[in-house]
């Protein structure tokens, strides 16, 4: 090939990488600067009907603010369960995952999390002194502030359909609305094991962070007992099965409750007079993030008005900012989608609640093959045998079909 050629042609090609893609370009002020975030599902504002795109709205202000392009790479999982296996693989980089309180506290003990640098996150200051600080209630995953900052936080209670459950049912306002053989069928249990635990030990007045093996397994007769009743284990599948009537009863979270409300207003909710759980979820920085400066500037920039507002109108879960709380505008939001909307949220006074801890070594073990033998020990009912016989006559009379045309074939 003539060189004058190669060159001409090396030259078109390296012109040509931005727009393919394959190089990140920065009108030559030098390469944008990718930042992985993890999070859950449908928590975060992003743009559609009519939100805030947060991440957008955070590398623009990050050009503006330090002349350097950074592109959020955001991906969601649907469980801690499933976020903790990928990092924990070490196959995947992430610069900011969003974990709830007991796994952050399993990640602390694992060396997962780096510790922050708060001279980075000026808006610290932002969230509620019972969250954050040395006065703090709800920071029993992380008491000496290092590796979380607050996102949002809420309670568990049930979710159910007042079309298909009557308003005079005795089981309403208890766990037992899960396991009431009444509504058989049309009952969804967490497919997330530390919540579907909580639902029976709740119930059965039985500590969710107990050390006693048999207390566990007590749980797990409940639950055992309760899979008749089920229509299956879910997570993101509750929304369009509680929002289309297609299920009368789910335990959830609160916030989720209201997103299904504003689509299904048959839609009822409480908290379970047993005790439910209050869970925290927080921002924090993996120790294999590749841009920890930028990861602790995007947690302070979600801590700031604007988005810190935007995130919590978008997903309805509580919010620890104070300048969220205080908001006006947002309250009236909240209440604007059901009423008593913000109350729903916010009073945690009126409901028994207490958190989940980290389950450690051999107690880990121990919990991880009692959900195993829950999800596996499938009952089998009448028509699955039937189907069975007849598949299985099915393919011995074929079986036998075969064999006698093969002697035919053979004999002449």
């Amino acid at each position: 090939m003539n060189k004058r050629f190669a060159s001409l042609l090396l030259a078109l090609l390296l012109l040509a990488l931005p727009v393919l893609g394959l190089v990140s370009c920065d009108d030559g002020v030098g390469d944008t600067v990718t930042l992985y975030v993890y999070n859950w599902g449908e928590y975060m504002s992003d743009g559609s009907e009519g939100t805030l795109d947060v991440n957008e709205m955070f590398e623009e202000w990050y050009y503006e603010t330090y002349g350097v392009r950074v592109k959020v790479n955001y991906s969601t999982y649907s469980s801690n369960e499933s976020m903790y296996a990928k990092l924990s693989s070490g196959s995947v980089h992430y610069d900011v995952v969003v974990p709830s309180d007991y796994m952050i506290e399993r990640m602390i003990a694992e060396d997962m999390l780096a510790e922050l640098n708060y001279e980075n996150m000026p808006h610290i200051g932002n969230i509620h002194p019972d969250f954050f600080g040395p006065d703090a209630i709800y920071d029993y995953y992380d008491p000496d502030n290092k590796y979380a900052v607050p996102y949002m936080y809420g309670m568990i209670g049930i979710i159910y359909n007042t079309t298909m459950v009557e308003a005079d049912d005795p089981s309403l306002g208890s766990w037992q609305l899960m396991w009431d053989e009444r509504h058989t069928g049309n009952i969804l249990q967490f497919n997330n094991s530390r919540d579907a635990f909580g639902t029976a030990q709740y119930f059965l007045g039985l500590d969710v962070n107990s050390s006693d093996e048999a207390e566990w397994r007590k749980a797990l007769e409940k639950l055992k007992e309760q899979k008749h009743v089920l229509q299956g284990y879910v997570m993101d599948e509750i929304f369009n099965k509680m929002e289309n009537g297609s299920a009368a009863i789910a335990a959830y979270y609160a916030g989720d409750f209201l997103a299904m409300y504003e689509n299904n207003e048959d839609l009822e909710f409480f908290y379970p007079a047993e005790g439910t759980n209050l869970y925290v979820d927080a921002m924090c920085i993996p120790k294999t993030s590749r841009n920890k400066e930028i990861a602790e500037a995007y947690i302070d920039f979600m801590l700031t008005e604007a988005p810190a507002v935007a995130n919590a109108e978008y997903t309805y879960y509580a919010s620890p900012n104070t300048v969220v709380r205080e908001n006006e505008e947002y309250i009236e939001y909240m209440n604007s989608i059901k009423e008593g909307g913000y109350e729903l949220m916010y009073n945690t006074d009126t409901v028994w609640t207490s958190s989940y801890k980290n389950l450690g070594g051999e107690q880990l073990i121990m919990f991880n093959e009692l959900w195993e033998e829950l999800k596996s020990d499938i009952q089998v009912g009448l028509p699955i045998y039937i189907i069975c016989a007849v598949i299985l006559v099915i393919l011995i009379g074929g079986g036998t079909f075969l064999g006698v045309r093969k002697k035919i074939r053979d004999r002449y």
